[in-house]
Order: C-alpha cells, then structure tokens, then sequence
C-alpha cells in the first residue's frame, strides 16, 4: 500500500472545477514532483490533500486512510506537514520561535526536536536570535521547511518551494529538500522549475488542464522527447 493514493480526484473553487480526476501515488520515503504548464492545477492538488481546497469528488487516502476532505489539523495530527508558497513564515518573531510555533502541537520534548532541525540546517542555528523578517529569501525557505517539520512528518507537501530565488540558492534549497527526504520524510513538491525538479526526483507527474499527462521515474520523462517538448521547452 502507497504511503499517498490520490484517486479520481475532483476538486476546485465554489462551482469551477479545476481538478478532473486526478491519479497519483507516492510511496513511503519517495520525492516526487508535480510539474506542469500555469494553470494546470498543481497548487490546487496540493490544497486538495491537505484540506484547504474542497474536493468534488474522488478520494485521497494517506498511511491507509481516506483522508478526502479532512481539516489541516487532523492531517498533521497523522504525520502530513504543508508548506504554501506565500506567507510560510512569521517574519516578526526569531528563527527559534518560528520553529517553536511549529510543534505547538507536539507534545514531545521541544529541545531535542530544535536541536534535530539545528543539524540539517546549520545556518539556522547561527541565526537563531535573528527574526526571519530580517533574512534572504533563500534563508526564510528555510525556516519555513524546518518549521514544518517540527511536527515529525511522515511525508511533507511543498508549494513552490523555489518560486523568486536566483539560480544558485534554487539549488540550496534543492539540496535542503534532498537531505530532508534523506532522513526518510517523503516529499510531495510541486515545482515550475521543472527539469530541475525532476533531476532530483525518485517520480514525477505532469499534470495539464487539471489532468493526468504523465508519470514516470525523474530519469524517464527527462529522456521523454515529447514530454520535454511540450512541458520543459524542448
């Protein structure tokens, strides 16, 4: 059994529909990488599983169970985390309190579970008197994933991760997300930079007009000339 198992998923805002049945698995300890052209309902599928965007029809089931349309703080009660694009930190309170107001939830020890996010992300640690206001862009990404992770996720849902940073901290934050599904967290991403995207990912899914168009390992749709014709400029 899949760790994730989206099937005919339907799902939108009010009346508009965006998702038209949508089919996805991630397995335990899998990255794996949602691409596709704007508009296509990447965004969407990741609010869909994490209760944020009403879902119309179909099912989503997470660890074994069906998940469809449950509120946020049930789903990270059961080990999902989410990351948005925007507004993914508290940019007047210090890295330490971000982190903090992350297992507000948690009822482990909260040193431990600090020090842990302090060894995968070193800069943190230097910086963590500091409010995030006051850091790059690439350094509130950062916060933001630590944060999330914070609540022991069994598998983290990332929107965009990389959206408005330059080349070189794009691949720092890459390398962050790589190091974290190395500890045995699965990653769902959805990610515009998507030949980058895939070259780090074990899956990958395009979607188009809210619908499945491929799937496939990282390795096989980057060798997929019509697939990189149509969705990665050739």
């Amino acid at each position: 059994m899949s760790l994730l198992e989206i099937e005919e998923l339907r799902a939108g805002y009010g009346d508009t529909e965006i998702l038209h049945g949508v089919n996805i698995k991630v397995e335990a300890g899998e990255l794996s990488v949602i691409i596709g052209p704007n508009g296509a309902g990447k965004s969407t599928l990741i609010k869909a599983i994490f209760g944020i965007v009403a879902t119309h029809g179909g099912r989503v089931r997470f660890a074994g169970g069906d998940i469809t349309g449950a509120p946020p703080e049930k789903l990270v009660s059961m080990g999902l985390a989410y990351v948005p694009q925007e507004r993914n930190v508290f940019p007047t309170l210090t890295v330490a309190e971000n982190l903090e107001m992350g297992a507000f939830s948690v009822r482990e020890p909260l040193v431990p579970m600090l020090e842990a996010q302090y060894a995968l992300f070193p800069e943190l640690e230097r910086r963590r008197r500091q409010l995030v206001g006051e850091l790059s862009g690439g350094q509130r990404q950062m916060v933001a994933l630590a944060r999330a992770l914070m609540t022991g996720p069994k598998l983290l849902l990332l929107d965009e991760p990389t959206a408005g940073l330059s080349p070189k901290v794009m691949a720092e934050v890459f390398g962050h997300i790589r190091a974290i599904n190395g500890t045995g967290i699965g990653v769902l991403m959805v990610e515009q930079n998507a030949r980058l995207a895939l070259e780090i990912a074990d899956r990958g899914h395009v979607l188009a007009a809210g619908r499945n168009r491929y799937s496939g390992t990282g390795a096989d749709l980057l060798a997929n000339r019509q697939m990189a014709e149509a969705f990665l400029g050739g």
